[in-house]
């Protein structure tokens, strides 16, 4: 199974968490500076793993050419796979839309001087759906057609936004939720060859894990989940999503399975 997009270095033990259920693939997100640079270390350690550099929306008020420069160097290491994730959080109050706006801008423009997909966030407050609205908008107006939709939050116009651009949409642990049926309504629109499966570990567990940390195995109930909600056997899913996760990431051979001594 293929992890696509979780905080590996967010955990206590990254190496005994990459053991568990057989994980072909990780990437490690990294939601600013220094965590970029432990999702790079993490990469360098273990095949099996890769990592992004970006800027969170909540760390937007970081904005910085500093930052940014850290950024763009970080970008060309050969273990990293994206830019991001970056998008519109307007969930938090932590930095400004205006912040956030142009904190965003500038990565789907480094995205596309490094060739490289954006992983898009977004989250709006209850009820709104203003930082959905205007990603979609800024996408479109972008014409960047390589990137995913990160722990994707349901909304239609986003999904159109995204779909016609030509990116992918990963599900997280909350498809699995009683709750969640404009989620599993998407997922069943989403075409085949653009699905693919996140933990964003250790947050959003899935049922039967809801309420503990998450880790990147429980990408395991997710995809067994999503395999019934589509009619599909898990190992069908297990091939497509891992497929989908490769090419998305420029990733062309499957990682080895057993991790590196040392």
């Amino acid at each position: 199974m293929f992890d696509s997009h979780c905080h590996l270095d967010y955990l206590d033990d990254p190496e005994a968490a990459l053991g568990e259920f057989g994980l072909s693939g990780v990437v490690c997100i990294g939601a600013d500076p220094e965590h970029a640079h432990s999702a790079v270390k993490l990469a360098e350690r273990f095949h099996q793993v890769w990592a992004t550099t970006g800027l969170h929306p909540t760390e937007a008020s970081r904005d910085s050419a500093e930052v940014r420069a850290e950024i763009e160097a970080l970008s060309r290491h050969p273990r990293v796979v994206a830019i991001g994730e970056s998008g519109l959080d307007y969930y938090w109050d932590a930095a400004s839309p205006e912040q956030q706006r142009g904190a965003f801008e500038w990565q789907l423009k480094l995205a596309r001087e490094r060739d490289l997909p954006i992983v898009i966030h977004v989250r709006d407050k209850q009820g709104q759906d203003t930082a959905s609205r205007e990603v979609a908008e800024t996408l479109t107006h972008a014409g960047w057609p390589r990137g995913i939709l990160h722990c994707f939050n349901g909304h239609a116009m986003l999904l159109r936004a995204g779909l016609d651009l030509g990116f992918y949409v990963s599900f997280a642990g909350n498809l699995t939720y009683k709750n969640a049926r404009d989620l599993q309504e998407a997922a069943r629109f989403v075409p085949r060859e653009r699905l693919l499966i996140e933990t964003d570990a250790p947050f959003l567990a899935p049922v039967p894990k809801r309420g503990r940390p998450n880790r990147p195995g429980y990408v395991r109930y997710t995809l067994q989940f999503l395999a019934e909600l589509l009619g599909l056997s898990e190992a069908q899913l297990e091939a497509i999503t891992d497929d989908n996760a490769r090419r998305v990431y420029g990733l062309s051979q499957p990682a080895p399975r057993a991790l590196p001594e040392g």
